[in-house]
């Protein structure tokens, strides 16, 4: 069904027509078989869409989250302002941005709105259908010019390259990798997970307390932020005790079964086999110091021979990269982004028009 009509901006939101909605698809099926009578689909959008002859937007930029949070991650100063604002490389007065909440978070369908261990065991592939299904069917997409992925995010964004070839003109994955989830990225995940599933509250699912003793495992999870800032933030047992207790209290706010259904939905990422079938360019920008994708690894340079019109950028580790969430610091990786649009050439969309 058409996105349903839009909220109002948010106070103190500052970017042009900047605008939340839901999308409902009725009936939806999940690819194991599993089906939801509505999965409902949150977005933002800001800035300014261009149509073509058809009425359909051609200048659409998608923004797809990490892990954890929502689509509201890019409303970060440390993204947003470096990216829309005037003369910025995502200048909203030139683009469409879209940022959907992926199922399992923020105002899309998830396991806490009541179907509990019920809710249907979601994966990759539902969460990138689902959301072409939006911006096609919801928002009246028809070209985007870029898609842009940050961790959970930059895996998808090689699953819409692949599914979507002829939608975008480029796509930008940060702090990912084009390879099966395996190695230390799936042990440390399949840890956090069994936590909750051994957990003795976890109750299959049916809980009606959220299980609380999983969240001291979660809590001590810091192999994704450079080891140099989280010395910083905690640099005596005092200061790393306060940082633990921190990180507890924030644990404790999430809900098992969210948490649960958002570990296991990786378990069929594995691009590298239809990489050759993307078309669109793409840059990839990772850290050199990001520890869920190590570079020592090789696995990116080993997968991107496959990729048609690929670059591979390394940030060098330095003072103000944070590992993995270097990608939530736009100014560390602007410069190739703005590299990579001027080496995009015309829009696909324009020319055909």
């Amino acid at each position: 069904m058409p996105a349903q009509a839009a909220r109002p901006a948010a106070e103190g939101t500052r970017w042009p027509n900047y605008q939340e909605g839901d999308f409902v698809i009725r009936n939806y099926r999940f690819r194991s078989g599993e089906t939801l009578p509505e999965l409902n689909l949150r977005y933002r959008t800001l800035g300014t869409a261009k149509r073509n002859a058809a009425g359909r937007i051609v200048n659409g930029v998608l923004l797809l989250q990490g892990n954890t949070g929502t689509g509201a991650n890019w409303l970060r100063p440390s993204l947003a302002d470096e990216l829309f604002a005037p003369g910025q490389p995502l200048d909203a007065a030139e683009y469409f941005m879209i940022m959907p909440d992926a199922v399992g978070r923020g105002g899309s369908s998830k396991p806490s709105d009541g179907l509990k261990g019920k809710f249907p065991h979601y994966r990759y592939y539902d969460m990138v259908e689902s959301g072409y299904r939006l911006i096609t069917e919801g928002l009246g997409v028809g070209h985007l010019r870029l898609v842009i992925g940050s961790s959970m995010g930059g895996m998808h964004a090689w699953m819409w390259a692949e599914m979507y070839p002829d939608l975008m003109d480029g796509v930008v994955p940060v702090s990912c990798q084009p390879v099966e989830i395996s190695g230390r990225n799936w042990l440390g995940r399949r840890a956090q997970a069994e936590a909750i599933r051994h957990d003795p509250d976890w109750n299959n699912g049916f809980y009606e307390t959220n299980p609380r003793h999983y969240i001291y495992a979660a809590a001590g999870n810091f192999g994704t932020e450079s080891p140099t800032r989280i010395q910083e933030m905690a640099p005596t047992l005092a200061a790393a005790n306060a940082l633990y207790e921190r990180r507890l209290a924030e644990a404790a706010k999430g809900d098992a079964n969210n948490q649960l259904w958002a570990i296991e939905a990786i378990q069929d990422y594995n691009p590298e086999p239809d990489l050759d079938k993307i078309t669109a360019k793409v840059m990839l920008i990772n850290d050199a110091e990001d520890h869920a994708n190590p570079p020592e690894l090789g696995t990116v340079e080993r997968a991107m021979k496959r990729v048609k019109h690929g670059r591979y950028v390394l940030i060098p580790a330095g003072a103000d990269t944070h590992g993995h969430f270097s990608h939530y610091y736009a100014k560390l990786w602007k410069p190739y982004l703005i590299e990579f649009l001027a080496e995009l050439g015309p829009e696909v969309a324009a020319a055909a028009q």
